[in-house]
């Protein structure tokens, strides 16, 4: 009898083939004591997508890109979490134009020569049987800053704007309304006009085609924490009275727009939307005659219903806040599953995926138990923790395929 160790099937370079996939509940094997496989570890299937499982790693970012290009850092940090279990790998916040990104070190879409990288990165994920998808995003007012741990070394109340001799871009950048996030903290930008929206419209267009080409499973589109889709939505950040400002109707325009047009392009794949679900600021969202006065859950649970009735969503990935610049929260385990779970209430039929601070796989699986969410978005336990999607099928008395190159350490 021959023994052969498989190989990946048409992979550039030699891999072991594991089987089933990593991360994948091993049917036959003992089930937990109350005998129902773990809902954490039941496949997903969406747009035609089968996801492995629901721990789904949210995009991170890195601050580690050459002029907006993938390095060795993203293909060693992605491709860890690829071969430890997780059911979908979101890529950082990719700025679809230069002056999109967070910081002069961030990734970036907007040339076809940062394809190459991601293809690679995208191709060792799908070679060790995991989804991989990609943040597309434009930072608005909050762009042309420093890394965090460059922020953090300077503390509050100091500049984290990046000048043009650190490469920067602080006279170049946009929002909705010529209002800094924070005065002398961040940049003052621009006010977008009707040809600075279009120019970022084609720029999430031409993005997008370029993650056909890369092969990406899914795109998600970041409209949350304060970057320019949350300004355009939010009144605090959007005072325009033109047709993108003022009314609900208004201040969701140029985000549907965005939508619409990435999902003319990307028709048969999965499209996730991130959204803040409230700004956290003190006070009501709207006041007794109806004037709305920050974002908060009740417009997110009206825009969900825009995005579901025009087909411009299959996932809402919901987190919160970023765009108030003195926001007070409670931040604990699982701070904003309530927030996904009062949207999942509304719009049962929406896949909404929840985040915040999980590291419990016990409060988790409750979560997902309990309808609150359809999946669970892990970043920092990730990072602590990579193989966490292995650590929680132990806790809950299961089993889940670990890499065969891994496998000794989970007998």
């Amino acid at each position: 009898m021959t023994h052969i160790n498989t190989r990946v099937p048409d992979a550039r370079e030699y891999y072991p083939l594991s089987v089933p996939d990593i991360g994948t509940y091993e049917v036959g094997t003992p089930l937990p004591s109350h005998g129902e496989q773990p809902n954490l570890f039941k496949p997903l299937d969406i747009k035609g997508v089968t996801f492995k499982n629901r721990i789904f790693t949210s995009p991170m970012c890195q601050y580690s890109s050459d002029n907006g290009h993938a390095t060795d850092w993203h293909f060693v940090h992605i491709g860890g979490f690829a071969t430890r279990g997780v059911g979908s790998i979101c890529m950082e916040a990719t700025a679809v134009v230069p002056e999109g990104r967070i910081s002069p070190e961030d990734a970036g879409l907007w040339t076809d020569s940062q394809m190459a990288p991601l293809k690679r990165i995208v191709e060792f994920c799908h070679n060790h049987g995991t989804k991989v998808g990609i943040q597309l995003a434009h930072a608005g007012r909050k762009a042309s800053t420093y890394a965090p741990w460059i922020k953090d070394k300077m503390g509050h109340g100091t500049s984290w704007i990046a000048q043009a001799d650190e490469d920067g871009w602080p006279d170049n950048t946009y929002a909705p309304s010529a209002i800094s996030f924070s005065d002398g903290t961040y940049p003052h930008p621009k006010a977008m006009t009707e040809e600075d929206i279009k120019h970022v419209e084609d720029a999430f267009v031409a993005a997008t085609k370029r993650c056909i080409e890369i092969g990406f499973d899914f795109i998600e589109i970041h409209g949350a924490h304060g970057y320019l889709i949350h300004e355009f939505v939010s009144p605090l950040s959007n005072t325009r009275t033109d047709q993108y400002g003022g009314s609900l109707e208004n201040r969701l325009r140029f985000p549907m727009r965005i939508l619409q047009r990435v999902r003319e392009v990307w028709a048969d794949k999965p499209l996730f939307v991130r959204i803040s679900a409230t700004d956290w600021k003190e006070g009501p969202e709207k006041t007794d005659d109806g004037t709305w006065m920050q974002w908060g859950i009740e417009q997110s649970i009206i825009w969900a219903e825009q995005m579901l009735r025009l087909g411009v969503v299959d996932l809402l990935d919901v987190s919160s806040g970023g765009n108030w610049f003195q926001q007070k929260i409670a931040v604990k385990h699982g701070y904003q599953i309530e927030l996904a779970a009062a949207i999942k209430k509304a719009h049962p039929q929406l896949i909404v995926g929840g985040v915040g601070m999980i590291t419990d796989p016990e409060l988790a699986e409750e979560y997902l138990r309990d309808g609150k969410a359809d999946v669970v978005f892990l970043a920092r336990e990730l990072l602590r923790n990579p193989h966490w999607a292995l650590h929680a099928a132990k806790k809950l008395g299961c089993k889940v395929k670990p890499a065969n190159q891994f496998e000794r350490a989970w007998v």
